[in-house]
This record gives C-alpha cells, structure tokens and sequence, in this order.
C-alpha cells in the first residue's frame, strides 16, 4: 500500500526525520530525539505537521440545526464568530465515533477538525446524516495544518503571519481568527499555549521553515503523544471508541444535557446509560516505582480488574503515567498494576498530570 504524504514531506526528510505509517500516511515520528523535543514544548516551542488530520465545513441554512443533532456538545453555545468547542460526535449506541472541535465562523457556517484514521467514515456519516439536512458537507485536502505549541509559541508564531491574521496573538483559548485562505485558533492538543493552523498547501513549506528559522523545533508524533498524555487528554481509538461513551470516558462533561428537547444521534442510549449507573470510569494513574505503565496493562482494583488505555514514561514528571478503565465502584484504595509477572503499586489521580509545564500531581488544581 502507498502512503500519503503531506505537503511537508520533503521538509520533514530534509530535518532527519524518522517517517512511519500512521493512519495511512507517512508520519514523522521524531528528528532525533523525542524527549528533547517534548522538553522543547514545554519549555520553549514545537511545530507538529497534522495536515493528515481532515478540514471540513458545514454550511447551508440548517447548518447549526444538523449539528446540534449530529454532535453530543451544542453548538448553540457558539454565540460570536471566531468561538471553538470540544465535542464528540457518537452513534446511535452513545459510541464514540469520533473527537472535534467545532469553530464557528459566522456566515461561513461551521468548521471542524476530525482526526486522520477515522476521517473518512466520519465525512460519509455526515454526509449520510446530511442528506435530511439543507447542509453542504465540505472538505478541504487543498489544505496544510500546522500545530505550534509552548510557552514561547505566540511570540514565534504570529510575526509569521499574513497581515489579516496578526489579532491571532490576542485570541483566548478556543477562539479563532481567519482570512481569504488562512485560519489560526488558539486550540492545542499539549497543554501548552500555541496555535492550530490551516493554511494553503503550497504555503506550508514556507511557513515551516519560517517556524524553524525562528527558533521552533520540529516535533513527530511520539512527542505528540506524551505531551497529550500528560495533559490528560484522550486518544481516540485508544482511551475511547465507538464502543465506549462519553460517560466512561471522562467525557461526560463534552454532553450538553440542556436544553432536553435537542434530540442528538446517542442521547436516549446515554440517558439509559446515566440512569443507571456507568459500569467503568477512565482515570489517571501513577506508577509508584520503576517501570513503565502500557496499554493493555492489568489493574486490580477492590472492585475488580481494569485496564491501562494509554501508557507511558512522563519526560516532564520523571515517572510513568497512564489513563485507566477501571470499574465505577473503584475508590480510592490501593490499585495494583500486573507488570509482567511484577505486582506494582500504582496511585489514582485526577488529570492532567502537568499544566503548563508544571507538574499537578501534589494534588493542586
């Protein structure tokens, strides 16, 4: 099977990257070093190239009708042109079919964000529950998309960009600013402060390598992962899935209840779910010794076994983190992780483990 490539390819051979299969397309992993450049972005700023990651507007005169039936979040809330929310998009079970985001741009309808493995099934179940809608459902592969993340990323970023753009830098988190080809958005996958970018495809070469002159380090994907790790932030198909909801997911708080007469595809199967009480509950742990917690771990809790959705070392904390399902009857006693024939205690958090750079695990929030 061929891979795609995104418009960086080139750059990203040129700066030595390690290139893998990610979701059908040739991905960087790192440049050298995934931990200096997580470090980079949290002490500094990284530019991740997520063009594999899909563009898609809604418009039409039922645009925000369609949505508000398509997506558990309400895009109602979107009062002003520019604001952004967090959403999942399920199926009729409550199932996770996919995360967004979803930007409101005034007379342009709605612009959404959708991740690269699932961002095919996801268009044909727009476009399929569109079909009852007067909504167009439109995609944008003519499109780059940069992500530049870190204290130091507004600073690095916005003399960088063209003129109708440079109000980016005064932007609150989930508020974007667009113009004729260019879309910058104060959203992040990190933790960190930065931008999402959507620019022409033949400017993105460009744009990366003002980044890199600048002082911003290219980052791959294994450092993307840690660094959302560490934020708390899930993985789709790993920490959630069609056949999870959000309620055992720690999404609950993504579900606008009210008004309770927004019928959205999945709400009567998480009513039931909520009514009668949710049999798992995603959590954060720590491994309380050496060793590295991965998914597929067992965790022993009083209430019975759970599982490590997603694992790994934490470069900023110096331990190994994960996020759990474990049942909902679980408290807070000693939890146990079976480590390859080795019982290791591990502690319940609340994540994020790190925000900003700093670590939240003496129990301040």
């Amino acid at each position: 099977m061929t891979l795609k490539t995104t418009p960086l390819h080139a750059a990203h051979q040129r700066a030595g990257a390690r290139l893998v299969d990610f979701a059908g397309w040739e991905m960087p992993l790192h440049y050298g070093s995934q931990i200096d450049e997580h470090h980079a972005v949290r002490r500094a700023a990284g530019v991740f190239d997520v063009s594999h990651m899909q563009v898609v507007d809604i418009q039409g005169a039922q645009a925000q009708s369609f949505l508000r039936h398509l997506l558990a979040n309400d895009v109602a809330k979107l009062k002003t042109p520019g604001r952004a929310l967090y959403t999942c998009m399920l199926n009729t079970d409550g199932g996770v079919v996919d995360d967004l985001i979803v930007y409101y741009r005034g007379d342009e309808g709605y612009r959404m964000v959708v991740n690269a493995a699932t961002a095919e099934g996801d268009v044909a179940h727009m476009r399929a529950v569109g079909e009852s809608w007067d909504v167009a459902v439109k995609t944008h592969p003519e499109l780059a998309m940069l992500a530049v993340q870190g204290p130091d990323a507004v600073a690095k970023v916005v003399p960088l960009l063209p003129d109708e753009l440079r109000t980016a830098g005064e932007l609150r988190p989930f508020h974007a600013v667009w113009g004729k080809d260019w879309m910058a958005a104060r959203t992040g996958y990190t933790g960190e402060d930065g931008f999402e970018i959507m620019l022409p495809a033949e400017r993105a070469e460009s744009f990366w390598d003002g980044l890199l002159r600048a002082g911003v380090r290219p980052v791959g994907l294994g450092a993307r992962d840690t660094l959302r790790l560490e934020a708390g932030m899930n993985l789709y198909g790993t920490d959630m899935d069609e056949s999870t909801t959000p309620l055992v997911s720690n999404l609950g708080w993504t579900v606008a209840w009210e008004p309770l007469d927004r019928d959205f595809i999945g709400r009567t199967a998480l009513e039931k779910q909520r009514a009668e009480g949710v049999p798992a509950q995603l959590v954060g742990l720590v491994l309380e010794g050496r060793g590295v917690l991965r998914g597929g771990t067992r965790i022993e809790t009083p209430a019975g076994d759970g599982v490590v959705t997603s694992g790994s070392f934490s470069p900023t904390l110096g331990v190994s983190i994960a996020l759990a399902r474990i049942p909902a009857a679980s408290d807070h006693s000693e939890l146990i992780a079976q480590m390859r024939g080795r019982v290791m205690p591990v502690r319940r958090v609340k994540p994020p483990f790190v925000r900003h750079g700093k670590s939240l695990l003496d129990g301040t929030r």
